[in-house]
């Protein structure tokens, strides 16, 4: 069920979220969460897409924040919020609410959203193209408990990944770090088998790559060795080689869903690595909103804990 709002209004769209679900007997208490996604018109239908297949995992009011531009000075003087209401089949498990804001209004998001947010329930801010130099600092983030950007829609992704360092705080995290969850887990498994001091690393990638970068961040803090970047030809993350007292553990990934583990004096064996979805990285995101200790090891190569390869 879709219900279209013309120069709206916070109560006005409450109020069509009441009558939506009445017209379909669906109540909001079974919503865990509010997601904020805040994007432009390009790629709002993916944002969307994404966030309502994550919904049957976690079912959650979705709003969408797409600041329009007036095309003439005298428009972008008016202020103005429309907005499209979904509930049911359209909305995925929980509600969807797309609003576009033009004028003062896109400046003053947070007055809109804040009245549509669900009482006493976690909110989480993505942004899938454009996110704010310090996320936390942004009106819209400032509500959040988790902040989610994707390093991956920027130009220079490298140097976006060290201004995310300089303005880390608790809550956030980017979709090229959960993107590296598989890899991740697969090392510290291997290093778990191996039980053998580890004396270099190297991490292969495309060029430019953050989740790279990261990785052999993490690997640096972690394991407190050099790790080498080879640049290849992709595509993302294609091979990690650790170097050991006993022999080389690999994994390599050059294309496919399917990599290869080698470890010192054991036969290789083909392990599934594919390269997830935006809505399963999303879905990942969703289970756990406390502070992601690791992504902040990674983005600031800080000193290891006892463990040496926690993911």
């Amino acid at each position: 069920m879709k219900i279209d709002l013309t120069d709206t209004t916070a109560s006005q769209i409450n109020k069509a979220l009441v009558r939506g679900r009445r017209a379909i007997g669906t109540p909001a208490v079974g919503m865990v969460l509010t997601m904020v996604i805040v994007t432009d018109e390009e790629n709002a239908y993916d944002s969307i897409k994404a966030a309502e297949e994550a919904s049957r995992e976690h079912p959650s009011r979705t709003l969408v924040v797409i600041r329009r531009v007036a095309r003439t000075p005298r428009d972008r003087t008016n202020s103005r919020l429309d907005a499209e209401v979904r509930v049911g089949s359209d909305a995925g498990t929980g509600e969807t609410v797309v609003l576009r804001t033009y004028g003062d209004v896109s400046d003053h998001a947070d007055s809109v959203v804040l009245p549509l947010l669900l009482p006493d329930a976690p909110v989480v801010v993505w942004w899938p193209v454009d996110a704010p130099e310090v996320p936390v600092k942004d009106p819209l983030g400032a509500l959040a408990q988790r902040r989610i950007t994707d390093m991956y829609a920027v130009e220079t992704p490298l140097a976006a990944l060290d201004a995310r360092a300089a303005s880390y705080a608790p809550g956030d995290t980017d979709l090229a770090w959960t993107r590296l969850t598989p890899w991740r887990s697969m090392l510290a498994a291997a290093l778990d088998q191996a039980r053998t001091k580890v004396i270099s690393a190297t991490v292969e990638s495309e060029a430019q790559n953050p989740s790279a970068e990261l990785l052999a961040r993490w690997l640096e803090a972690r394991l407190r060795v050099k790790t080498e970047r080879v640049v290849t030809a992709g595509p993302v993350v294609t091979a990690v080689r650790l170097g050991t007292e006993n022999g080389e553990i690999v994994i390599d990934r050059p294309e496919g869903p399917l990599a290869t583990l080698s470890l010192p004096g054991q036969p290789s064996r083909t392990l599934a690595l594919k390269v997830r979805s935006t809505s399963q990285l999303i879905a990942e995101e969703l289970r756990r909103l406390d502070a992601d200790e690791m992504y902040a090891v990674a983005l600031r190569g800080e000193a290891p804990k006892e463990n040496p390869l926690d993911v």
